[in-house]
């Protein structure tokens, strides 16, 4: 206004201000100490997030309510950036290869439904991977590892037994009876992850 000789009221008006806002005195910033004192403790504590800089802050009286700190904490732009570890597989990952004939790989898991009244009932159910056969379904209220491996033992008096078997690491998979009868007759076990696949004997497991 002084330097184009406005007064007050046509300066407001061209600029579309209204005078009480101009009249009105700034506010003084009550958080400078504080985001002076932040900026410094995150200088010196890189590793530092809002709520340990709050505890600080909070050590030396300058603050009481946490969400002032994060207020501030943002506005300063000290938000720490995370970042994300990669995932290392704990195990070897296994390619999982095509099968040349019957019988030399299956896959096994459990299905669930119910019955009319309500009754859940389980079945086990078994794939060839060469030809997506299924040798065999088990049906019933209960199966247990016990019976899963009297299945199996069915199938290879008939003349059907599998070089080696696909699947999870459920208690039914992995319980003393099936390991033992795996192991008598050299079936391999290759365990369904959420990572891949993974590979090894069943001598592996603890009996």
């Amino acid at each position: 206004m002084e330097q184009h000789d406005y007064s007050e009221r046509r300066a407001c008006a061209l600029v579309g201000l209204n005078r009480r806002t101009f009249r009105r005195p700034v506010p003084p910033d009550v958080d400078h100490e504080v985001r002076q004192r932040l900026r410094e403790l995150a200088q010196e504590r890189p590793r530092f997030g809002s709520p340990r800089l709050h505890v600080l802050l909070r050590r030396e009286g300058l603050v009481q309510n946490h969400k002032r700190t994060e207020r501030l904490y943002r506005a300063e732009g000290l938000s720490l950036r995370l970042k994300r570890r990669k995932k290392r597989p704990s195990h070897l990952r296994v390619v999982m290869p095509t099968p040349n004939g019957a019988d030399e790989s299956w896959a096994m898991d459990f299905v669930a439904d119910a019955l009319v009244h309500g009754r859940r009932i389980r079945m086990l159910t078994i794939i060839d991977a060469w030809n997506r056969e299924c040798p065999h379904i088990e049906v019933d209220f209960s199966l247990t590892g016990v019976r899963v491996a009297r299945v199996l033992e069915q199938l290879r008096q008939r003349g059907r037994q599998p070089n080696l078997i696909q699947v999870d690491n459920g208690p039914e998979f992995v319980s003393k009876a099936l390991v033992a009868w795996a192991h008598e007759h050299g079936c391999q076990r290759r365990l369904k992850t959420d990572t891949g696949m993974r590979l090894f004997s069943w001598t592996d497991l603890r009996c």
